[in-house]
């Protein structure tokens, strides 16, 4: 491995106009145009802060032609959840962190525990617990899922705690009798609970073709056991998008929903399962329109965000996209159950259109001052956003948590490469298998911090448990005749630990942000007008390996594509570009 001489030169930037005085409100719009060697100085980071959340003037707006949006641009990613979404009661939901998860990580309930729980859900049911203190029916399904796929298929020292069994004895025989006959299904699908010999659980189908569908698939779920790919795409297609009791003649009710979406994940699901999920609504809207690009990147980071980190993709997108590898983001503007920083967020931060469609995406990927973009879940999979509401309900990640990250919203002509990111082992061959599955030319999942795609450039800690931070694993295609693949296509599997030491970076520690949507961006920003610091060091790193790893062209030799990288931000390019995107973001249609 070659070490780089970091030599970096200093380059111009341009200036933020202040905030409007008195006004409460931020317009949004893009910054002014960038010109490296003329009227423009520095950016400093004592000033960065305001000039992040500055507004330009009405000159520029009417230069521009962008309109002023009527909302505030929050600074915390907390902020962007919706107030329209309905909170879950606190005390279920911190049981539901020990028990909704799977065979080994389950922490059961001791006695104290699980009578505080069961008394909450209890009095909700009776109508004593009001408002944001109700426990909602997503909760419910959920939690008694995870009490039956427990009971019924995990090891003895995950199954229930004495102090659950306890609990369940004194409080069954009340909950039977006021929980809803779809509740008392999924706790008790044989009726045999406590020897009460309800009948309920056993005679349920649910109401109507979508309830029928999912209640058939679910008793195989609260069994442990697994579907076929068919059936869970059948299930999904029926339910989805979900709305709630009331709004949807045929729809299917949260509590059947939430429990089978925690019990999939519980019972670790299968390449069949995650693959049906995966490919569920690639054609919601038709098929993906194709970009002319000779190359396309698509970044899967988690759609949850970055509670604690520094997180750069957008910035490594553009930086990417200087020369010639286009790269489509993806995601949400606010997910659980972390709820951080999304790159939804920076974008309507910084005044980006955050509404574009994937035929929108497609001329920004075209435009040759822009080569990347952003294209929200909200526009391309509603039936999948749906379920934001559900998924914060649930506590822990569904199966979409990790097929969501493996979409294609848009084409390209050219070669296509996906990048992705994992926390937990055994789930990064699933993301391959995905992305092999997608058809793309070269694909890379990374352990990053928080589970995002993002390497660091700090040093490894000694204390590291299982797969370490900058692991990476994938596989790019060769292009060269071969029998052992159809259509001549041969795939090389790769695997690594990336030490950004041995290529020239000073080992530094991730920069905070802490859910600060301004601070990240304050980062990115200075980053690419050329402040050197661990945020420009992790940008250079990301762009450049991911160049290599996926075999992009001009990138065989690490050393040359980490100069790449360089180059891009040190001669503005980079930072015009993101400027570029969020002018012309608005002009598309």
């Amino acid at each position: 491995m070659k070490s780089l001489l970091l030599n970096p030169k200093p380059i111009n930037s341009i200036i933020f106009p202040s905030k409007t005085q008195n006004s409460p409100r931020f317009n949004p719009h893009p910054f002014p145009n960038l010109h490296i060697q003329s009227r423009h100085r520095w950016i400093r980071r004592r000033n960065l802060s305001t000039a992040v959340k500055a507004v330009l003037d009405s000159a520029t707006v009417e230069q521009f032609g962008i309109p002023e949006f009527d909302f505030r641009n929050p600074s915390l990613s907390s902020s962007y959840r919706s107030s329209k979404l309905t909170r879950p009661n606190q005390t279920v939901l911190d049981a539901q962190t020990r028990v909704c998860t799977g065979p080994t990580q389950t922490k059961p309930l001791d006695e104290e525990q699980a009578f505080k729980v069961f008394d909450t859900i209890l009095r909700s049911a009776r109508g004593e617990i009001k408002d944001e203190e109700e426990v909602s029916k997503a909760q419910m399904g959920a939690f008694f899922a995870a009490m039956t796929i427990r009971a019924n298929a995990f090891p003895e020292a995950t199954q229930w705690s004495e102090g659950e069994m306890r609990a369940m004895k004194t409080f069954w025989p009340l909950l039977v009798r006021v929980l809803p006959p779809d509740i008392v299904f999924i706790a008790d699908p044989e009726g045999l609970m406590m020897g009460l010999g309800s009948s309920i659980g056993p005679q349920f189908v649910g109401n109507g073709t979508s309830e029928m569908r999912l209640v058939g698939a679910l008793r195989e779920v609260l069994a442990g056991g697994h579907l076929g790919f068919e059936e869970v795409q059948g299930v999904l297609k029926e339910v989805l998008p979900f709305q709630e009791e009331g709004e949807k003649p045929h729809g299917a009710s949260e509590a059947l929903l939430a429990a089978f979406l925690i019990g999939q994940r519980m019972n670790r699901e299968t390449d069949r399962e995650l693959k049906a999920y995966c490919l569920a609504f690639d054609e919601e809207f038709g098929p993906p329109p194709i970009a002319d690009v000779k190359s396309l990147t698509h970044y899967g980071e988690p759609y949850d965000g970055n509670t604690r980190f520094f997180r750069s993709t957008l910035f490594v997108a553009a930086v990417r996209s200087c020369y010639g590898e286009s790269c489509l983001l993806h995601g949400v503007d606010w997910m659980p159950p972390k709820g951080g920083i999304t790159e939804e967020q920076m974008l309507k931060f910084m005044g980006a259109n955050i509404s574009l469609s994937p035929f929108n995406a497609k001329k920004l990927l075209e435009d040759e001052e822009v080569g990347f973009a952003y294209v929200s879940q909200r526009e391309a999979r509603p039936s999948l956003y749906s379920l934001i509401g559900i998924r914060e309900h649930i506590k822990k990640r569904p199966p979409l948590a990790t097929t969501e990250k493996v979409q294609q919203y848009v084409k390209a002509s050219g070669k296509e490469a996906i990048v992705t990111g994992f926390y937990h082992g055994g789930y990064e061959e699933s993301l391959l298998m995905l992305m092999k599955r997608r058809g793309v030319h070269s694909g890379l999942v990374v352990k990053g911090e928080e589970g995002a795609l993002s390497m660091t450039t700090r040093l490894r800690s000694s204390m590291t448990k299982g797969i370490p931070v900058n692991y990476c694993s994938g596989f790019r295609s060769l292009d060269i005749s071969s029998t052992s693949e159809p259509g001549g296509v041969t795939r090389q599997g790769f695997s690594l630990e990336v030490n950004a030491k041995d290529y020239g970076f000073q080992p530094t520690d991730t920069p905070r942000t802490d859910r600060s949507v301004s601070r990240n961006i304050e980062l990115g920003l200075a980053a690419l007008s050329g402040e050197k610091g661990p945020a420009y060091d992790r940008i250079v790193l990301n762009a450049g390996m991911v160049d290599h790893l996926l075999g992009a062209e001009g990138a065989e030799d690490i050393s040359t594509a980490l100069d790449r990288a360089r180059d891009a931000i040190d001669s503005g390019n980079a930072l015009k570009r993101l400027l570029n995107y969020i002018k012309l973001s608005h002009k598309v249609s």
